[in-house]
């Protein structure tokens, strides 16, 4: 049972690795793709540049909260680590219904127009 909670840390550690890693390579590209090709409306590249970086932000919340909830479920699965899991899960869900609204303008729950 050791081996398993052992490689199941692993793999919670790997995703929230890959989470880090999308958030900070998504900001990357984005400045990347903001600095070349800046033609046209000033302020829509800017508009661009932080839908970009929202999105990565997003993306990287998503694998960072399912890394959270291996580790905390199969790891080590207290009462207060799991009150803790829901805290963080919240405030996330808060942070990403909150990027969903800036980078697209709606509500995840609303259609698109």
């Amino acid at each position: 049972m050791a081996s398993y909670r052992d490689l199941m840390e692993s793999v919670g550690v790997a995703i929230d690795t890959a989470g880090v890693l999308i958030i900070v390579i998504g900001a990357l590209l984005a400045t990347w793709r903001f600095l070349t090709h800046r033609q046209g409306e000033p302020g829509a590249a800017y508009r661009v540049y932080r839908q970009d970086i929202g999105k990565a932000i997003l993306l990287g919340l998503e694998f960072l909260i399912a890394g959270d909830i291996i580790r905390t479920v199969v790891v080590s699965p207290t009462l207060q680590n799991v009150l803790v899991l829901g805290l963080i899960v919240l405030i996330r869900t808060f942070l990403s219904m909150a990027l969903e609204l800036e980078v697209e303008g709606r509500w995840p729950w609303q259609r698109a127009e």
